[in-house]
């Protein structure tokens, strides 16, 4: 069924209209985040580069352009290919794996949890990024036609961004002063606040948890991919090539 032609054509209707609502749930957060930072004084530059500063705004940021970009491509180019380019494969495989992250981990450890977002939360929006978002990726990964069979050597590549993040998090976290509670320092989730009970071990368990759990759902990714492409197709295109 994935590789008739209505469902390719269904498919890429279903990807770009949650590149839509992404975007849509993204604007609608930030403007409810910075009208409150304007109304209370707050500093709006602070507030917006915190914002962009979650894993979660970054990775529905990323899928929504990655569901676009692969809408385009097949609208485009798609309809005459058998498989994927290579380069779109690798970003849907990175941003699925974030997305599926995203859910677990906000279902799991921060529903119900007020984050440091400069405002409370628009609920619609707050269901498509935390939920909607994460299920649809996830259903990207099993049901999505043409995907190419990935190597094992992709994963390198899906685990670099979050890595960076985390990096970026925590050099920046002591440098920022939080608009808010007016705190020396700003972290996007509690697990990741040194300051908080439990202290710098309390936050590199969780990071090596979380680590460990990215691995896991990438290796899933690529492998299910994998498992899942057709080798006749797989086997009679390049794994270099790039049909763009």
């Amino acid at each position: 069924m994935t590789r008739t032609p209505g469902w390719a054509q269904g498919w890429t209707i279903a990807r770009a209209a949650m590149a839509a609502l992404t975007v849509a749930a993204i604007v609608a957060q930030l403007v409810k985040s910075v009208g409150t930072s304007i109304e209370l004084g707050r500093d709006v530059a602070t507030t917006v580069a915190n914002f962009f500063s979650f894993f979660t705004i970054l990775s529905n940021a990323a899928a929504a352009v990655v569901l676009l970009w692969a809408a385009v491509w097949f609208w485009t180019r798609g309809r005459r290919a058998d498989v994927e380019p290579a380069g779109l494969a690798v970003a849907l495989a990175s941003v699925s794996t974030y997305m599926i992250i995203t859910g677990i981990v906000y279902n799991t450890l921060l529903r119900g949890i007020e984050l440091p977002q400069g405002s409370e939360p628009v609920w619609w929006s707050n269901e498509v990024l935390h939920l909607v978002g994460p299920l649809f990726l996830l259903a990207d990964v099993l049901f999505a036609p043409l995907r190419r069979a990935l190597s094992w050597r992709s994963l390198w590549t899906i685990v670099a961004f979050p890595i960076v993040w985390v990096v970026y998090t925590m050099v920046r976290g002591p440098l920022v002063i939080n608009p808010v509670s007016g705190d020396p320092f700003w972290y996007p989730y509690p697990f990741m606040n040194p300051n908080n009970p439990g202290g710098w071990p309390s936050v590199i368990l969780y990071v090596v948890g979380i680590a460990i759990a990215i691995i896991a759902v990438g290796s899933f990714v690529v492998w299910w991919g994998r498992r899942t492409a057709d080798r006749a197709v797989v086997a009679s295109v390049p794994q270099t090539a790039d049909t763009l």
